[in-house]
């Protein structure tokens, strides 16, 4: 055999189903069907999109009602923090005025000095701690270099001496600071 092994001879296939030819199946019907499935797929996909969009819009609507009604609570709250948060600050003066209350009525019937200057002493050294417990301290400035962040001048003394220059010579009102920030600034004499 010179033939290739692969090379067959062709025989005839018996087949009972008739022949039919490509030219007569009805192209446009299966088309049409496919186009109908498509546009079913298609109408399904965009009822499932519309039904998310509105579920995310729900949500939404939801998220925004919550968030102003947080809005709301949170302006509420801090406008009643704002309101009281003095209270525990004047609650705790309530003591020290009482102190000077009694004091008033112990100076109507006594005429001695220094007992009078001793209760002063006395309430003013419970008003201090009182006001140190709360973060407030007085800025030491007397002595110290001038600081404008902690001083404010209001005059200027002529100095001979050249180490004083730029220093605070005198202290004519005491500054505090609260929590370390400065409430009141210290009214100082510089010197030139």
């Amino acid at each position: 055999m010179s033939k290739n092994k692969h090379e067959h001879k062709a025989q005839p296939i018996e087949n009972d189903t008739p022949e039919v030819e490509i030219n007569d199946v009805d192209t446009t019907q299966v088309s049409a069907d496919e186009e109908v499935a498509d546009n079913e797929a298609l109408k399904n996909r965009l009822d499932e999109a519309v039904k998310a969009n509105e579920s995310m819009k729900t949500d939404y609507m939801f998220l925004m009602a919550e968030f102003d009604n947080f809005k709301k609570r949170t302006l509420r709250e801090k406008s009643e923090l704002l309101r009281n948060a003095a209270e525990s600050t004047l609650k705790g003066l309530l003591p020290i005025v009482d102190d000077f209350e009694r004091g008033l009525d112990a100076i109507k019937d006594s005429s001695d000095a220094e007992a009078v200057k001793e209760g002063m002493v006395l309430i003013y050294n419970k008003l201090i701690k009182y006001l140190a417990s709360n973060g407030v301290k007085p800025i030491e400035s007397t002595g110290a270099a001038f600081d404008p962040d902690l001083h404010e001048a209001i005059a200027m003394v002529p100095i001979p001496d050249e180490e004083q220059h730029g220093k605070v010579i005198d202290t004519v009102e005491k500054g505090y600071t609260l929590n370390d920030k400065v409430i009141r600034h210290a009214k100082v004499a510089v010197g030139q």
